[in-house]
């Protein structure tokens, strides 16, 4: 069984920072990519940046210049968010494209963690 842990998160002023990581435990054969998701109240999900097995990132417009995606490993990667803004308050949520076995493919979500931009 292959899980994501997300941590980090909380509580931060506008203009502030903010670190979350997540990690990928269990039965790993490949990590394809990892990434991360947020949603607001009454908002869909969307894409905040998400980062392949060969380091290649991809970030929304909303966010470039502002949050970095990185990994110490495969398994482990952070979200640093800088100059954050009221409108980012929302859960985020680590997503993995992991390979059990050559064969099991999984598309699996973290619990999500939640973000509160507020003075």
């Amino acid at each position: 069984q292959v899980q994501l842990v997300e941590s980090g998160g909380g509580l931060v002023q506008p203009g502030g920072s903010l670190s979350v990581s997540c990690e990928a435990s269990g039965n790993i054969f490949s990590i394809v990519a990892m990434g991360w998701y947020r949603q607001a109240p009454g908002k869909e999900r969307e894409l905040v940046a998400t980062i392949t097995s060969g380091g290649s990132t991809n970030y929304a417009d909303s966010v470039k210049g502002r949050f970095t995606i990185s990994r110490e490993r495969a398994n482990l990667v952070y979200l640093q968010m800088n100059s954050l803004k009221p409108e980012e308050t929302a859960v985020y949520y680590c997503n993995g494209k992991i390979y059990a076995s050559m064969t099991e493919w999984l598309d699996l979500w973290g619990q999500g963690i939640q973000v509160t931009v507020s003075s």
